[in-house]
């Protein structure tokens, strides 16, 4: 079972972290997609062990490619950087599969 499309309002778009290069951070090819996201302010541990504060959180359709580090731009136009990404998924169970992504 997926998030249904009626609960995702908004649309963020996100360009997604392949790596670093001389040059500074790499990005591949940006993609808008559906989404719900929320003003919420928590405590979160990003991909290198840092504990920080995410600004946002971000729900999308399983298959969502937002790797930490990933250039997200929200609805309101400010762009942000994933913190962690998780996705959400219980076979069996009556829960929506979803993915999660915690911005700055």
């Amino acid at each position: 079972m997926r998030v249904p499309a009626a609960l995702l309002r908004h649309r963020v778009t996100v360009a997604p972290y392949i790596g670093d290069t001389a040059y500074g951070p790499a990005y591949g090819p940006e993609q808008t997609v559906r989404a719900l996201v929320a003003a919420a302010v928590r405590q979160v541990r990003s991909s290198d062990g840092r504990e920080t504060v995410s600004t946002a959180q971000v729900i999308a359709a399983p298959g969502l490619t937002c790797p930490p580090g990933s250039r997200v731009t929200l609805p309101d136009g400010r762009v942000t950087t994933a913190l962690s990404t998780a996705d959400h998924s219980a076979p069996g169970l009556p829960v929506p599969a979803c993915v999660e992504v915690m911005c700055e």
